[in-house]
């Protein structure tokens, strides 16, 4: 119900917008966030948009470079990257919650994407 794409190669300093579109519940009444996880690493949240008031939450570490915005009537949320690090590079996850206040826990989450890869060179 969750399809993410757009990831790719890109070198540090570039650009690129990931997205996730939503089918049967999740077009509905649900906040929307993106996690990412690194090699080696645990899955960590980046960011999320809230579904009643569209408000937005960053991890400090994407916060200035990464802009999440929804678009409804295409039922799709996409995640612009700007200025790419290597420490970005990760498989990106959309993931949709029903609460529409901020949850950053991964267990907040009800479904998932399958995860779309993002490799960011030096």
């Amino acid at each position: 119900q969750l399809q993410a794409s757009g990831g790719g190669l890109v070198q540090a300093g570039d650009s690129l917008r990931l997205s996730c579109a939503a089918s049967g519940r999740t077009s509905g009444s649900y906040s929307m966030g993106w996690f990412r996880q690194a090699p080696g690493k645990e899955r960590e949240f980046v960011t999320m948009i809230s579904y009643r008031d569209r408000r937005t939450y960053y991890a400090d570490s994407v916060k200035g470079r990464f802009t999440i915005s929804r678009d409804n009537a295409k039922s799709t949320v996409y995640l612009q990257m700007n200025s790419l690090k290597p420490m970005d590079t990760a498989v990106y996850y959309c993931a949709a919650t029903p609460f529409y206040q901020v949850k950053t826990g991964a267990s907040a989450y009800t479904y998932w994407g399958q995860g779309t890869l993002v490799t960011v060179s030096s």
